[in-house]
């Protein structure tokens, strides 16, 4: 699909927020709703890829949180970036978007960055959110998620042990949960394994396909 260049953007700040982690931050010029992604490419007429915003759509900055693929060709030369420096991004785009309806928002890792986008519009009433990592520094922005949501806001983590953490993988609470609402939607968003393999599990406890949106981080 073609996508059209919207600007050139100078950053006004990149920091390694956990172990490979970045989150970097332009001024926003630009509209946009929450949920929605951006290309981003280091030149013009280079390679781009696709990141969801992780900002409300108001706010003064836009910022986009992002994992280093050490094998891959634009994050290691994104995170050597720094104020001052410019990327090019696309316009934005993108269907998973908030709705009012009961929903379980469910993310793994980085995919957590379009739900905090919703969190940070407003766009939050009548949700769940579920949230999986393998380490515990791993869960940005906790204590705004704790702090507003309270009982509504569960980690689940694989590689260490806390107090009010699952224990395990999300599929796993997913698996072992005593009910999962039929009549909720469910919003999924992480990389490929996680989405096909929570969504085949909600499936099997029952949750009909078309309750289910995905998002995949590739």
């Amino acid at each position: 699909m073609h996508q059209h260049i919207l600007s050139e953007q100078t950053l006004t700040f990149s920091e390694e927020i956990a172990e490979g982690v970045y989150l970097l931050g332009f001024s926003r010029d630009f509209s946009f709703r929450a949920g929605q992604v951006i290309g981003i490419g280091i030149e013009k007429d280079g390679p781009r890829r696709l990141y969801s915003i992780c900002s409300g759509e108001t706010e003064e900055e836009v910022r986009i949180l992002y994992n280093v693929i050490d094998e891959g060709y634009l994050t290691p030369r994104l995170s050597d970036l720094g104020q001052g420096d410019t990327i090019w991004i696309t316009e934005p785009r993108g269907e998973f978007l908030y709705d009012p309806a009961r929903a379980i928002y469910i993310a793994s890792g980085t995919g957590i960055a379009p739900f905090y986008s919703m969190f940070r519009s407003g766009q939050f009433g009548n949700k769940v959110l579920i949230h999986g990592e393998r380490y515990l520094e791993r869960f940005y922005f906790y204590n705004e998620f704790s702090d507003a949501l309270g009982d509504d806001y569960l980690r689940c983590c694989s590689g260490e042990e806390a107090r009010d953490v699952y224990h395990g993988r999300v599929t796993d609470y997913l698996r072992n949960a005593a009910t999962l609402p039929e009549d909720f939607k469910y919003y999924l968003c992480g990389r490929a394994e996680m989405v096909v393999e929570t969504r085949d599990l909600l499936i099997e406890r029952g949750i009909p396909f078309n309750q289910i949106i995905s998002e995949i981080y590739f």
